[in-house]
C-alpha cells in the first residue's frame, strides 16, 4: 500500500495483493488539497467482489442477446420456410403439368429472387422451347401425311391415265378420220367434230392426271422464264378478259431455269385462269419472277425441298382468297372450291405434280378477302444459257415409203396406228409383244423404224426391246409411245438422252410428225 501511495501523487487505481494473497482493487484520491497534512485517501474492495457483479451483468446481457438472436432466427426461418415451400410448390405444380403433357405450363410471375428465381425462369424457357418443338413436329407430321396421301393418289391416277390414254388414242384418231370423210355431210361432220373435241378434253384431263402423278415424260432445258412470260403476255390478256389488269414484274439478271417449256406454259396458264376465276368482278393479276435461294432452315420446315438456287415464278391475284382449312387440300386432284361444273379440280394438282417432277417446289399463301399468291420455285440451270422459247410447227408433215415395225399390246391402238401409217404410204408390220418383234427384225433387215409402246406385258418392255433390237441392228431407229412411261425411258423425271417419245393419246398430225422426225435422225 505504501509503495502504491509513494508511486502516485495524483488519483490512480490499481490492484494490490495483501500478504495473505488476496487481491484487491484500490483507488487513490487526488492528494493535492491535503498534501500539507500528510494524509493519503484510499478506497478499495476485493477483486472477486467487483468481478462478480460485472460477470453477473455480462451474463445477463449475453443471455438477453442470445434470446433475441434465437427469436430473430426463428422468425426469419419461419418466413423463409413459408416462402421456400411456396416456390417449391409452384415448381412442383409446373413439373406435374409437364408430366401430364401440358406444354403450355408456366410458373407465373412474380418469380423468386436469387438462384431459385434463375431456376424458375430456366424452367419456363425450357417449357416454351418444348412447346415450339412440339408445334414444329406437328407442320412437319401434317406435311408428311399430306405428301403420302398425294403420292398414293398419284400412283392410282397414273395407272388410270395409262389405260385411258390408249382408249383416247383410238377415239381421237378415228374421230379425225370421220371428220375428213364427212365432207358434204354437215350433220355427220358436226357429230365427228364433237367427238374430237370431247376426246381432246379427255386427253387434257389425263395429261393433268399424269402431271400430278409425276409420270409424264419431261424434256427439261435451260429456259429464260422472262422470255416465256413475255411471249405469253398477249395470249393471257385475250384469255383473261379486259376486267383483269395484268402486271408483269420481271427480275433483271434472271437465272435460266431447268424446266420443260411446254409444261411450264401449261402451269402458268392454269394459275392465271384460277386467278381470273377468283376475281369475278375484276382485279389485278401480278406475274413476278426473281432469283432466290432456299436455305437449309427453309428445307428443315419443308421436307420436300432441296436447299439451293431457284428461279421463282409467282402468280398473285386480288381475288376472294382461300379459306385456311382448304389450303392443305388445294393440290389434291378433283378438289375445288368452285361451283359444280365450273372446274375439274385438276389445275393446281397438275401444277404441283409438274413442279415436283421438275425437282422444284410450290408454295401457296392466301388470305380471305385479300387474294392468293402461288409461287413456283424452279431449279436453276447451272452452267447453261437459256435459248429463246421454241416455236412448234403444226403443219402436217408428208409421209414416206420406209418400213415401220409397230409393237403395241393394245389391239385397238395397234390397228389405228397401223392404218394411219399405211395411209401415209409407209410399209407396216405389226406385233403385240417384244419377243415377236425381235424375230421379225432378224427376218427383215429392211425395217427402218421400230415404233414401240413402252409398257408391255411378257417381261420385255419397250426399252428392253429396243436395246435387244440394236444388238441385232445397231443403226435401227426407235420411236417410243406411251401414256404412262414408268422408268423405262424416263429417269428422275427426264427422258434419257437421245430418246424420242410420242405421248398418248396422239392426233394424226402428232403421229405423222413424230414418225418423220424419228426417220430423219442420223443412224
Amino acid at each position: 500500500m505504501h509503495n502504491f501511495a509513494s508511486a502516485h501523487r495524483k488519483a490512480a487505481t490499481g490492484e494490490i495483493t495483501s500478504p495473505g494473497g488476496d487481491t484487491g482493487v484500490w483507488a487513490l484520491a487526488d492528494s493535492a488539497s491535503i498534501e500539507e497534512t500528510g494524509l493519503r485517501l484510499f478506497a478499495g474492495a476485493p477483486k472477486s467482489t467487483l468481478l462478480a457483479a460485472a460477470n453477473r451483468r455480462f451474463g445477463q446481457d449475453m443471455a438477453l442477446l442470445a434470446a433475441f438472436a434465437l427469436l430473430l432466427f426463428l422468425v426469419v426461418w419461419f418466413f423463409a420456410e413459408i416462402s421456400l415451400s411456396q416456390q417449391i410448390a409452384r415448381i412442383t405444380q409446373m413439373a406435374r403439368q409437364l408430366a401430364q403433357g401440358d406444354l403450355t405450363a408456366q410458373i407465373p410471375a412474380p418469380l423468386a429472387r436469387g438462384e431459385l428465381g434463375v431456376l424458375m425462369s430456366t424452367l419456363n424457357q425450357a417449357a416454351a422451347s418444348l412447346e415450339r418443338q412440339h408445334d414444329d413436329i406437328s407442320k412437319l407430321n401434317a406435311r408428311l401425311q399430306q405428301s403420302q396421301r398425294l403420292e398414293a393418289v398419284g400412283q392410282l391416277t397414273g395407272g388410270v391415265a395409262h389405260d385411258f390414254n390408249n382408249l383416247l388414242t383410238v377415239v381421237m384418231g378415228n374421230a379425225e378420220l370421220l371428220v375428213e370423210q364427212s365432207e358434204g355431210q354437215p350433220q355427220q361432220r358436226m357429230l365427228a367434230e364433237m367427238i374430237v373435241q370431247a376426246a381432246q378434253r379427255g386427253a387434257a384431263l389425263t395429261q393433268q392426271l399424269l402431271a400430278f402423278a409425276r409420270k409424264q415424260a419431261l424434256s427439261p432445258k435451260a429456259l429464260d422464264v422472262n422470255q416465256l412470260v413475255a411471249g405469253m403476255d398477249s395470249m393471257l390478256r385475250r384469255s383473261l378478259g379486259e376486267h383483269i389488269e395484268i402486271e408483269l414484274i420481271r427480275a433483271a439478271g434472271l437465272w435460266p431455269a431447268m424446266v420443260d417449256q411446254g409444261q411450264l406454259e401449261n402451269a402458268l396458264l392454269n394459275l392465271c385462269l384460277n386467278a381470273r376465276d377468283a376475281m369475278l368482278g375484276g382485279g389485278r393479276l401480278t406475274i413476278e419472277t426473281a432469283n432466290t435461294v432456299l436455305d437449309q432452315a427453309y428445307a428443315d420446315v419443308h421436307l420436300d425441298v432441296k436447299p439451293g438456287q431457284y428461279v421463282m415464278l409467282a402468280v398473285s391475284d386480288t381475288g376472294r382468297g382461300i379459306a385456311p382449312e382448304h389450303l392443305e387440300q388445294v393440290f389434291q386432284p378433283f378438289f375445288t372450291t368452285k361451283e359444280k361444273g365450273k372446274g375439274t379440280g385438276l389445275g393446281l394438282a397438275m401444277v404441283y405434280g409438274f413442279v415436283k417432277q421438275s425437282a422444284g417446289h410450290v408454295n401457296i399463301y392466301s388470305e380471305l378477302g385479300h387474294g392468293t399468291s402461288v409461287k413456283l420455285y424452279l431449279p436453276r440451270a447451272l452452267g447453261a444459257s437459256a435459248p429463246a422459247p421454241e416455236r412448234v410447227d403444226r403443219l402436217m408433215p408428208v409421209g414416206g415409203q420406209e418400213t415401220i415395225l409397230v409393237v403395241e399390246d393394245d389391239e385397238m391402238v395397234r390397228r389405228y396406228a397401223c392404218q394411219q401409217l399405211r395411209s401415209m404410204g409407209y410399209r407396216v408390220m405389226e406385233v403385240d409383244n417384244g419377243r415377236s418383234a425381235l424375230a421379225l427384225i432378224e427376218q427383215h433387215p429392211d425395217v427402218d423404224l421400230l415404233f414401240t409402246d413402252v409398257v408391255m406385258p411378257g417381261g420385255m418392255n419397250g426399252r428392253a426391246l429396243a436395246d435387244a433390237a440394236r444388238q441385232l441392228r445397231p443403226t435401227l431407229r426407235v420411236l417410243y409411245t406411251s401414256g404412262y412411261t414408268e422408268n423405262a425411258i424416263v429417269h428422275h423425271g427426264r427422258l434419257d438422252p437421245g430418246v424420242q417419245l410420242l405421248a398418248k393419246p396422239y392426233r394424226l398430225v402428232d403421229l405423222s410428225r413424230a414418225i418423220r422426225s424419228a426417220l430423219s435422225q442420223p443412224t
